[in-house]
């Protein structure tokens, strides 16, 4: 094991070159330093071709953004994107292309050697001098590292980068038999920037009585029971449905088995609380779910692999009940895009939507039906980020639409319980009517990549550029 005193120290023992296949990870999420120092100090090595496997890209990153400036990045593959990376994609485009992937389609995809990262450079909390490395110890936890977990055991070349060196590190997430350097930094990353963007629950009239809807479905399904499974997203409107989740849970006396993904202090306190017995934890959402993680022993942390890879047979979502999702779009079959927006800019990624939306045995999509003028459904999407086949239901603040392709029998169980449905083009009716029929953005001119499923079949294509008049 070496341990290096700076990241200029370090790139004198690695095996640098044009072409380089590098990753990260995003637990620090724009709390991260280490994407940014790392590829600053690469570009003073003058290496070019570079190819990026970040598992997401977050505002902060915007070394990115100078290495395509100086024609130093060739491909980017990731699972999630906003900031000053995407409007410089939508503008400028890639010489290589653009691949966005799901978490677990990642992870499989590591693991099945389709991608092959020569240096993996992993951010930790605090490192052993075995090569250990902890997201829960030292200055500045991040919680857990599951989305750096394949990157570990499978890259050419392992890094970790941390601010704090400790002796021994009791059941560490990243081994040190798999490490082949520790880099000390001033700091790992800001802890504070973990919970930025929407991780709060929302105070929205129209969220809260969609919320307050996806309740009623989840009561009315036959799925909301003893043992039940659960995971929502970190949308302010999926956390509003988690608080009312764990409410119900209580009122009914009734006891979860888990809770599942990205893991907050809401699922923490559900934890504490007796209303649910396991949380298994890929990424940790807020400082509450980091002290959860770090104290209580039926809060576990789980790998990318171990939480979505279609390949893993022992992925946690193949037995789970619900999950709630959202949606930038969705199209008359219940496509559903969360990559785009309408001007093909990348404003997120599948993360774990397309991959908890095909294993959960109810998935529903949480989204208002009108949102800046703009209706939610559309006759055709801007992209096509989860297959609408794995979607049960669509509830908006204006009404329910039911994918009967999915669920023959989900209709007459809920109307049966009192739960009025449309169909999805009834929806579509109410909006357009609100908002006239908008015109059809035409899609930009160029090719930039494309939108890969879990399984890399390809789902479809993203564009850059001046729109194709």
């Amino acid at each position: 094991m070496i341990i290096h005193q700076s990241i200029k120290d370090l790139f004198k023992h690695l095996p640098l070159k044009d072409g380089l296949n590098i990753s990260f990870h995003h637990h620090y999420r724009n709390g991260d330093v280490v994407l940014n120092a790392v590829l600053n100090e690469l570009y003073t090595q003058d290496l070019k071709a570079l190819n990026l496997y970040p598992s997401g890209i977050f505002p902060v990153h915007t070394s990115i953004v100078e290495g395509l400036k100086q024609h130093r990045i060739n491909n980017i593959t990731t699972n999630y994107m906003n900031g000053p990376v995407s409007a410089y994609l939508k503008a400028h485009g890639l010489p290589g292309e653009l691949i966005m992937q799901t978490h677990g389609g990642r992870a499989r995809a590591i693991e099945e050697k389709e991608t092959v990262i020569d240096i993996a450079f992993i951010a930790v909390s605090a490192a052993s001098k075995a090569g250990d490395g902890s997201g829960l110890l030292g200055q500045r936890p991040c919680g857990a590292l599951g989305y750096a977990v394949a990157d570990a055991q499978h890259a050419r070349k392992v890094v970790l980068l941390t601010d704090t060196l400790v002796e021994t590190i009791e059941n560490p997430e990243i081994k040190g038999a798999d490490v082949d350097h520790i880099c000390l930094l001033e700091t790992a990353g800001n802890t504070s920037q973990i919970a930025s963007g929407t991780l709060s629950v929302t105070r929205d009239p129209v969220g809260l009585k969609i919320a307050r809807e996806a309740m009623r479905v989840i009561k009315a399904s036959g799925y909301f029971k003893q043992d039940v499974s659960f995971q929502s997203g970190a949308g302010s409107v999926s956390l509003a449905i988690t608080q009312m989740f764990v409410d119900q849970l209580k009122q009914d006396h009734l006891t979860a088995s888990f809770f599942t993904g990205g893991i907050t202090g809401v699922h923490a306190q559900a934890l504490k609380d007796g209303l649910v017995r396991k949380l298994y934890d890929v990424q940790c959402f807020d400082e509450a779910a980091i002290e959860s993680l770090k104290n209580n022993p039926n809060h576990e942390p789980m790998s990318a692999s171990l939480y979505a890879s279609p390949s893993n047979e022992q992925r946690k979502i193949k037995a789970l009940d619900i999950v709630i999702l959202g949606a930038s779009e969705i199209d008359l079959d219940f496509n559903v895009n969360v990559t785009s927006d309408s001007y093909h800019t990348i404003i997120g990624g599948s993360g774990g939507h397309q991959d908890t939306a095909e294993d959960a045995k109810l998935s529903i999509i949480v989204a208002p039906l009108i949102k800046a003028r703009t209706p939610l459904i559309k006759h055709t999407l801007t992209s096509r980020t989860t297959p609408g086949k794995h979607i049960a239901c669509l509830i908006t603040e204006r009404g329910i639409a039911v994918n009967d392709a999915h669920d023959p029998t989900l209709k007459t169980t809920l109307e049966a319980q009192g739960i009025q449905t449309l169909d999805i083009q009834s929806l579509m009716d109410k909006a357009h009517a609100l908002t006239l029929v908008p015109a059809p953005f035409k899609r930009p001119k160029h090719r930039l990549g494309y939108i890969e499923g879990r399984r890399k079949d390809v789902l479809d294509t993203l564009y850059w550029g001046e729109r194709d008049d």
